[in-house]
């Protein structure tokens, strides 16, 4: 008997979750597509403050491999980003 509640109880559990899950969009169901609802940045303008959060740790004059932020849009990059710490932070964003 016991085991029968703790079974319904969990499918009762599993059940409301899927339920409330598909209020947002799932990217997982339909890789190829794009959900309708999904935000749209329609103009990504970087300000001075970007590109100097973008070069922080770098000194001039810059490598000509940097060259690739005039192409960055405003999808999200984890260069933009303090990383790891200790020996690793190799641009001190951890100071």
């Amino acid at each position: 008997m016991k085991s029968i509640f703790i079974i319904s109880s969990v499918f009762v559990i599993s059940s409301l979750s899927v339920s409330i899950s598909f209020a947002y969009p799932i990217a997982g169901l339909t890789p190829y597509q794009r959900p309708i609802s999904a935000p749209v940045i329609k103009a990504f303008q970087k300000s001075d403050v970007w590109y100097e959060n973008a070069l922080h740790g770098v000194e001039q004059p810059y490598p000509a491999s940097f060259r690739f932020l005039e192409d960055q849009g405003g999808w999200y990059t984890p260069f933009n980003h303090r990383g790891m710490t200790g020996p690793y932070d190799i641009r001190n964003w951890h100071k």
